[in-house]
């Protein structure tokens, strides 16, 4: 393990959305201890010679004083500097005016805000009565200070007529131009999302191949790569292989605010858990870390992907998947029916 680069994110304070399409899944808002930050590094230091904490899980900068959190974030990562990605609390953009300067100290150059229809609709899958008005002013936020915003929406059934009308809202906006002014680039993007967490409950509308806006095909994120369900299961129908997790140089581990410990394949469902932190050796977490034993990566090796699609895939389905997310989905759902 030494020679391997630990990322650790942990939900030391939660998220303020309850967000319909969320891949991790719902989980309470619990305070953690004091001090859990610190003791968490302090369990993987001796087995890691890199390490880069991250404070947060779901909404980054989530918490009260966001600037002392991230000077934490970066004295107890060791030998390594946690990334800024291009994610920031849109939250704190509408409710601090000062937050939109630290991320311009940090050089943040463009941030993502993500969408899921007009109005009535965003609000209800971010969960909280305008939303979609604090993402519009935290788009002028943004550019106001130089900053390019990025606009992402999670397309389906219900929604797509309705993000047909979003991109003529940032046309309208004229953030194009308004970010070549400011030396950047307004990127505008559809995908459909995976389908685990959350957004496992929105199958039913998943969107279909001949279902998605024209419009929006241009926008559409790996268009290239897309493939209906049906086409997947006649692929694969046969096929003796099983899903896998190969591990690389990096490790990326999750921690709940209950100190369970998950890779980041998927939902943090107990199936999926490597273990608790409080509760078991570190030396123990560490082997089934790497030797990939927890019930979910066992049942993995034991079903053939071929006998997952004849269970679980719908060979007239048209809903459309990146195969990366289908594998997932198929195996999620074997999990479901054995527990």
């Amino acid at each position: 393990m030494k020679s391997r680069f630990l990322s650790l994110a942990v939900d030391l304070y939660g998220c303020p959305n309850r967000c319909l399409h969320c891949w991790l899944g719902h989980m309470p808002n619990l305070p953690m201890e004091p001090e859990a930050d610190a003791w968490i590094v302090e369990r993987f230091q001796p087995y890691f010679d890199r390490i880069a904490f991250y404070s947060w899980l779901r909404e980054p900068d989530f918490c009260p004083d966001y600037r002392a959190r991230w000077e934490r974030d970066k004295a107890l990562s060791v030998n390594a500097v946690p990334e800024r990605f291009e994610l920031a609390s849109f939250w704190h953009l509408v409710r601090d005016p000062d937050y939109v300067r630290f991320l311009k100290e940090l050089n943040v150059k463009c941030v993502q805000l993500s969408f899921f229809g007009l109005e009535q609709t965003t609000d209800r899958y971010v969960g909280r009565r305008g939303a979609f008005r604090e993402l519009l002013r935290a788009t002028e936020i943004l550019l106001e200070n130089g900053i390019c915003p990025r606009w992402q929406g999670f397309l389906n059934e219900e929604n797509r007529l309705e993000l047909v009308e979003l991109l003529h809202l940032s046309r309208e906006l004229e953030l194009s131009r308004r970010c070549q002014e400011i030396g950047g680039t307004f990127r505008f993007f559809v995908h459909e999302g995976s389908c685990d967490g959350e957004n496992r409950k929105l199958y039913p509308i998943r969107i279909t191949r001949d279902h998605i806006p024209e419009t929006l095909l241009p926008f559409y994120l790996d268009a290239d790569r897309l493939q209906t369900e049906a086409e997947l299961c006649e692929k694969w129908k046969d096929d003796p292989s099983h899903i896998s997790f190969p591990q690389g140089e990096e490790l990326v581990l999750y921690v709940s605010n209950r100190y369970e410990l998950f890779f980041n394949y998927t939902h943090m469902r107990p199936e999926w858990a490597v273990g608790n932190l409080k509760t078991e050796p570190v030396e123990e977490l560490l082997r089934r870390i790497e030797q990939q034993d927890t019930p979910a990566l066992r049942t993995a090796r034991e079903i053939s992907l071929g006998e997952l699609v004849r269970r679980w895939g719908d060979p007239d389905s048209e809903r459309v998947f990146d195969e990366g997310d289908y594998r997932i989905y198929l195996l999620n759902r074997q999990l479901e029916n054995q527990t």
